[in-house]
């Protein structure tokens, strides 16, 4: 049986896997079914050219263009099938083998078309170092990933390998017979194994891609799914958060009702009341500073507390007023320092905070002349505010420490789902950091 005989079968094969992939690129549009669509096209078209009685340097010029635009897509397939992205060093390789074959098709198709040289005995000695360095490319690749454990990797190693043996049969046999012709034996023709290889190739690649394709589909299956459970867990975040706001204002009244009694109790109001009444008879002027400065720390009492945040600037403009009222009272028995970044005055935290802690180390401590009270207020570089006072306890009994202050402000952070306050003493200090909010498109309160 000749091998004139066997190549309408390897067309068919062909042809069907052709036809195949078309559809399968109509239907999904990826690049990779386009250039395999081109790639079977190809080999389809050189497999016909066997039954076409042409000048042989017409046959050889057709069968050159064909089989080496053949092993550029080859290698355009195997920057997707081995995702070479991934190696730059070996995709800058395969793009120069490229360029190579492209160059030497421009060679060939002059040397066909327009010389005698393709007849002499030059021109076959010249073909060998060619087709060797195309095996030797196709032993590179497949010594290069024959180890990968990518399945569509293995696929493309695995057809590699077939045409790889394949074409070194065919150039075994066109060494020793150069002159191909007609009624051979099917296992002396070179054609036979060409075209052997490049069907069992194809075979491969069919089997890679529609694997790549399906593992491809379950992972998007996977990532939908991955994100329906994100949209579920937003959803669930944003109801959490929805009623953790209710919750809020829900508490938002009894909260400043629970802040007016433990941070301006009547006993403060009662002392302010008596310090402007001996004012009143001995310094008329003072009195009347004193009247202003009330007047400020009741107005924002009124003003401010019915918002869940304000800024560092309003609350420092607000703790003058009430340090002007506790100077009046005590006199050089306590002094406030204060050290602000200008950059954090912007930032946000729940108001009245500063006038608790420092009501509360009021409470807490001797205010005495000869044993001042030092409060300073600060802010530190990780957007926190450092409120500290000197130790000095009142003698114990006097005074009975319920920690609803702190405990106040503690609960406005975990309702605004901020961090918590963070307490340090040692045996002269103690200090109270307080996170500082980044301001959201305004540089006032938050209502």
């Amino acid at each position: 049986m000749t091998f004139e005989a066997w190549s309408p079968l390897f067309l068919g094969m062909v042809l069907a896997m052709f036809l195949a992939n078309s559809v399968q690129w109509f239907m999904y549009r990826e690049r990779i079914y386009g250039l395999y669509s081109i790639y079977t096209l190809i080999w389809a078209v050189y497999f016909t050219i066997n039954h076409f009685d042409l000048p042989r340097n017409i046959s050889n010029f057709y069968k050159l263009l064909l089989s080496y635009s053949g092993y550029i897509l080859y290698l355009e397939l195997a920057k997707l099938f081995l995702t070479l992205r991934d190696r730059p060093g070996f995709l800058r390789w395969v793009v120069r083998i490229q360029w190579i074959l492209v160059g030497y098709c421009v060679v060939k198709t002059y040397v066909y078309l327009f010389t005698d040289f393709w007849q002499t005995k030059w021109h076959q000695l010249s073909l060998q170092p060619v087709r060797f360095a195309l095996l030797g490319v196709g032993i590179y690749i497949i010594y290069s990933f024959y180890r990968s454990r990518d399945t569509v990797a293995r696929f493309f190693v695995a057809g590699t390998t077939a045409l790889l043996l394949n074409h070194a049969i065919t150039t075994l046999l066109l060494i020793r017979s150069p002159n191909i012709s007609l009624g051979l034996p099917f296992w002396q023709h070179p054609d036979l194994f060409v075209q052997s290889g490049v069907v069992l190739d194809l075979i491969f690649f069919s089997l890679g891609i529609s694997y790549r394709h399906r593992r491809e589909a379950v992972r998007k299956a996977v990532v939908e799914k991955e994100l329906d459970r994100e949209r579920e867990r937003r959803q669930r975040e944003q109801l959490q958060a929805e009623l953790t706001l209710q919750q809020l204002k829900q508490e938002k009244t009894e909260a400043q009702m629970r802040a007016l009694q433990s941070q301006i109790s009547p006993h403060f109001l009662f002392n302010s009341l008596n310090s402007l009444s001996s004012l009143i008879s001995d310094e008329p002027r003072q009195a009347e500073a004193f009247v202003d400065e009330l007047s400020t720390v009741y107005r924002y009492l009124l003003q401010d507390s019915e918002k869940e945040l304000t800024t560092l600037s309003n609350e420092l403009r607000f703790i003058n007023a009430y340090y002007h009222l506790l100077k009046t009272r005590h006199g050089s028995g306590i002094q406030l320092i204060t050290q602000i970044d200008e950059t954090r005055r912007p930032y946000l935290l729940p108001p009245l905070t500063l006038q608790l802690l420092i009501e509360n180390a009021v409470k807490h401590n001797v205010v005495l002349p000869d044993r001042p009270l030092k409060i300073a207020i600060r802010t530190d570089e990780d957007h926190g505010l450092i409120v500290s006072n000197t130790l000095q306890r009142k003698p114990s009994g006097r005074v009975m420490s319920t920690g609803k202050g702190l405990l106040n402000i503690s609960e406005k952070y975990r309702l605004l789902n901020q961090p918590g306050l963070r307490i340090e003493e040692t045996t002269d200090t103690f200090r109270v950091v307080v996170p500082l909010m980044e301001p959201i498109g305004s540089s006032e309160g938050v209502s």
